[in-house]
């Protein structure tokens, strides 16, 4: 290794490592604030919120990798030209490709890096995160009883507190709602004067005991004559005690078995399985459906009747014959001409239509369709069975419909995660194509202009993921295309830039645009005098 090289990595290294803790503990909070309110008021310990941060940490690792190495490119390469280090190295015949190799595979590096975080530890990480997160929200709040407010923390009753004394443990006017018997037709209510409340030292059960009150309780409803009576028992104490169980605020861990096949906590052979399951659903759904509705078709075999008009002229014309479908007909005529075996095909044919046409008023080819052949009350019935048969196909259709939507929507977001950790992979790699020439383009170095030029395009990069994800989703674009998308435009514009870099050139040449329309106003001067 080279001295450049070693200088070029020593000047990188310190830099991602501090941006990418900073753009970690901004994602961090980012995440935090969407999640504060189902945390606060939950009971959560210090040493849980640490756990609960630390897997959500690992799991924004691939998206502040890519600022990272952003904001670093362009402070190491804006410092090198700030200090026309880079215009030496240019001077000496070392070009800008060479000046960034050593960083090239620096990044692959990260690339690799960030895959592999992606594909193995991330699926792992979110496990935890969303399994501990789904036992907090649906965790009770603290136990908190205030003065003056209706508590109903515990299940099936309800605690109102009129004053509480300075040390917390004595209260007055005490009122208790129980409502664990309200099913049953009882109703109980506690009133006390004063009491004390507590917590046992091992945290697994409320204390309350009660002095100088009351208690009305209300028995089942009994009816005497027409008369209803509505009777209850009155009980006054000196002194009681009521233990509360504090287990149901106690955070739960919830089996993990439940949000394993979630697509975010798969990995990428684990993605590729469920993407080929999926397919497979679908293809049961098409091949089930086309069976329930292929119940209302039935395929029988035509019959060839010569147009009675000219067998008097022709007795075979196959060329003038009509096609009638004994399905569409259902008649006993049509059907027994089908069964009917003649010795000469051309002739019973003949004398079998003559029959039919006999019972018809008119020939068959003036009637407008084989359905006005049937008496009126068959008609009917056969119109009330088609429009039953229409309807339950179009009911199948719609459940059948939107089942293969929701399969359609799960394949498109796995095959979406599936393609977007190799994406975001890449995408470190194309960054330091942005960064470093826009480094040496602007020439300057520190955390102002970097940071200025990271966030623009990190901005839309993060924009152009979401944005596509959605498009994905609504089918408007390939789960495949809308994961690289963000590659792919930003691709050329990395390439834009250091092409740009590698000729000294800026990145908007002002001063061209303002010649270009100080010529177009000075010709209209001209010809205007």
């Amino acid at each position: 290794m080279k001295t450049i090289d070693k200088l070029l990595i020593k000047s990188f290294v310190p830099p991602f490592i501090v941006t990418f803790f900073i753009a970690l503990f901004v994602l961090i909070m980012q995440f935090l604030w969407t999640y504060i309110d189902d945390i606060v008021g939950k009971g959560v310990s210090f040493f849980m919120l640490m756990e609960l941060l630390s897997y959500l940490s690992i799991s924004l690792v691939p998206t502040a990798l890519p600022i990272a190495i952003l904001i670093s490119s362009v402070m190491v390469m804006g410092n090198l030209a700030e200090r026309y280090e880079l215009a030496s190295f240019k001077s000496a015949g070392v070009p800008l490709l060479r000046v960034m190799q050593p960083l090239m595979y620096v990044t692959l590096s990260i690339s690799f890096l960030s895959f592999v975080t992606s594909n193995n530890i991330i699926p792992v990480s979110n496990l935890q995160f969303k399994s501990r997160l789904y036992d907090i929200r649906k965790q009770k709040p603290a136990l908190a009883l205030e003065t003056g407010v209706f508590n109903d923390d515990f299940r099936n009753l309800i605690i109102h507190i009129g004053a509480k004394g300075k040390d917390n443990r004595s209260i007055e006017d005490i009122l208790i709602y129980d409502h664990n018997n309200y099913n049953r037709g009882k109703a109980t209510m506690i009133l006390a004067k004063k009491g004390e409340m507590y917590t046992t030292h091992d945290r697994r059960f409320f204390v309350m005991n009660l002095l100088e009150g009351t208690q009305y309780q209300e028995t089942q409803q009994t009816v005497k004559g027409k008369d209803k009576t509505y009777p209850f028992v009155r009980t006054s104490f000196s002194e009681w005690t009521k233990v509360f169980d504090l287990s149901e605020f106690e955070i739960n861990e919830t089996n993990k078995e439940l949000f394993k096949s979630h697509y975010s906590m798969l990995s990428s052979s684990q993605l590729r399985s469920a993407i080929d399951s999926i397919e497979r659903k679908i293809d049961k759904r098409y091949e089930s459906m086309s069976e329930q509705v292929g119940k209302y078709f039935r395929a029988f075999k035509t019959v060839k009747i010569v147009d009675t008009t000219l067998l008097d002229k022709a007795p075979e014309l196959p060329g003038d014959s009509i096609e009638i479908t004994s399905n569409l007909l259902e008649s006993k005529k049509i059907q027994q001409l089908q069964k009917s075996k003649p010795k000469k095909q051309s002739g019973k044919k003949a004398v079998t239509l003559q029959n039919l046409q006999n019972e018809l008023d008119k020939p068959l080819a003036e009637y407008p369709s084989l359905l006005k052949t049937l008496k009126i009350k068959d008609q009917t019935r056969f119109l009330n069975r088609a429009k039953s048969s229409a309807r339950s196909i179009h009911g199948q259709a719609d459940t059948a419909n939107s089942t293969i939507n929701r399969e359609e929507e799960s394949k498109v977001k796995h095959v979406f995660e599936l393609n977007i950790k190799k994406s975001m992979a890449l995408a470190c790699f194309i960054f330091l194509f942005i960064g470093a020439p826009m480094g040496a383009i602007v020439r300057k170095g520190g955390f102002g202009y970097p940071i200025l030029i990271a966030i623009i395009f990190f901005m839309l990069y993060i924009v152009l993921n979401i944005f596509c994800k959605k498009l994905a989703e609504s089918f408007v674009l390939p789960a495949i295309v809308a994961a690289w998308m963000p590659c792919i435009v930003l691709f050329p514009i990395g390439m834009i830039l250091t092409y740009r870099a590698m000729n000294d050139s800026k990145v908007v040449n002002i001063d061209r645009y303002v010649q270009f329309f100080i010529r177009i106003f000075n010709r209209r001067k001209v010809k205007t005098s």
